[in-house]
């Protein structure tokens, strides 16, 4: 009797670990909440809610778009609802082909987490219609393999997008296994993604953008620029300019480089200074806030010493010819 009440209950709405009242209609997250309860119990009930569970889990599902929350590791730059008009459109004449993965959220009854689909949750905001989505329960890590292995897959991550997501997940404590099998990358590949987003800083990434036709190598080139760079004043004056958000994300890309990569004017070399007989004294170096003279003790013996201690006498002197 107990095991047909059990059953009974994924029926009439009545879950124990879905938390309804009863005759109210179960959710998907309910059910499958009931299932996953249910699917650890030992023998044959917990044989076949083992099967049901799998069944669900495979199963579309149309789920408001308002109870779907990112995924914890962000894998993409913030978009506008510009960069997605081309799905929504896709969406309102053709519907959703391809369907989302999510998780039932870990700490918030009644709402999911994101896998894969972020757009597609986006786009059907806007339209205002729900989303065909697989439920699936995923530990952490099998939430970002997941995650990961689609956009690798799909191949619509930009580099610096990968870049950001490996050094996201390696902030998180995830084990650099787990990274590598989530970006589909070797560890020579895995430590070139998470030096380049460390190397350049966060706001200028988010200020570029996705770039997605700016490849490896032009990122790893600005990351080294950055990285020897005295300053980031150039870049910041590039990315203040109003004309900047009017550029595409590739040029954004484009115009940060150079500011980083312009060559600063040279500096003069010190100047010789030597005796009517040619002997070379001293270098002097002369820059915006000092000037710095250099003698040479090999060839001026002493010479230090006196210039030194005459210091006193010499400025003295100065002075009296600035007051005449």
């Amino acid at each position: 009797m107990a095991r047909k009440h059990d059953f009974a209950s994924l029926n009439q709405g009545e879950l124990r670990a879905g938390h309804v009242s009863p005759g109210t209609p179960p959710s998907p997250l309910n059910r499958l909440s009931a299932l996953s309860g249910m699917a650890s119990r030992p023998g044959a009930l917990g044989a076949v809610a083992r099967g049901f569970e799998q069944v669900l889990s495979q199963s579309v599902i149309e789920i408001d778009p308002e109870v779907i929350d990112a995924s914890p590791i962000a894998d993409r730059l913030s978009a506008s609802d510009e960069d997605i008009r081309d799905l929504v459109e896709s969406m309102r004449e053709r519907g959703q082909q391809v369907p989302i993965l999510v998780r039932p959220h870990p700490t918030a009854e009644g709402r999911y987490q994101v896998a894969y689909g972020r757009r597609r949750v986006r786009a059907a905001r806007l339209i205002g219609c729900k989303v065909r989505s697989v439920i699936k329960h995923l530990t952490d890590d099998e939430l970002v393999v997941a995650q990961g292995q689609e956009n690798s897959a799909r191949k619509d991550l930009s580099f610096i997008e990968r870049a950001l997501f490996a050094s996201r997940l390696e902030e998180g404590g995830y084990d650099r296994a787990i990274i590598m099998s989530a970006l589909s990358v070797d560890k020579t590949g895995l430590s070139r993604l998470i030096s380049s987003a460390v190397k350049i800083p966060s706001h200028v990434i988010e200020a570029i953008g996705p770039a997605p036709k700016t490849g490896r190598d032009r990122w790893v080139e600005l990351a080294t620029l950055l990285e020897k760079a005295p300053k980031l004043t150039p870049v910041d004056r590039a990315i203040a300019d109003p004309k900047f958000t009017q550029l595409t994300s590739d040029e954004r890309f484009e115009a940060v480089f150079k500011a980083v990569a312009a060559k600063t004017p040279r500096k003069k070399a010190p100047t010789v200074w030597a005796t009517a007989e040619g002997t070379r004294i001293a270098k002097i170096k002369s820059e915006d806030q000092t000037t710095t003279l250099v003698l040479d003790k090999k060839l001026t013996a002493g010479f230090g010493a006196y210039l030194v201690e005459s210091l006193p006498e010499i400025y003295a002197a100065f002075k009296r010819r600035e007051e005449a």
